[in-house]
């Protein structure tokens, strides 16, 4: 696993178990190795806002997403995170954080 890993929908603090953690941990490693000029995970703060804009910050450097990619990777991400336990069925805001 890249490091410590969190999650938060709508403001509230989502709990992960260990195979929750490494699959987050593997898609969105997977994201960033099919972006252009990313490397390793060393920390990373993705954010998809109320509006459905996805930011990713990826050691302490924003990454630039043009439309079409950021629409896969919020479809992705926010797929992923809809059927996990305690997290609401709308989603207006997420972010994940991966860092030591």
């Amino acid at each position: 696993m890249t490091g410590r890993i969190s999650l938060s929908v709508n403001d509230m603090p989502v709990d992960l178990d260990y195979f929750v953690q490494e699959y987050i941990d593997h898609v969105i490693g997977g994201i960033l190795a099919s972006l252009k000029d990313t490397g390793e995970i060393e920390n990373l703060e993705l954010t998809i806002d109320n509006e459905g804009q996805v930011k990713i910050t990826l050691n302490n450097s924003d990454v630039p997403l043009k439309d079409f990619p950021g629409e896969i990777i919020r479809s992705t991400v926010e797929g992923m995170v809809s059927t996990l336990k305690g997290v609401d069925e709308v989603i207006n805001r997420l972010q994940i954080t991966i860092g030591s």
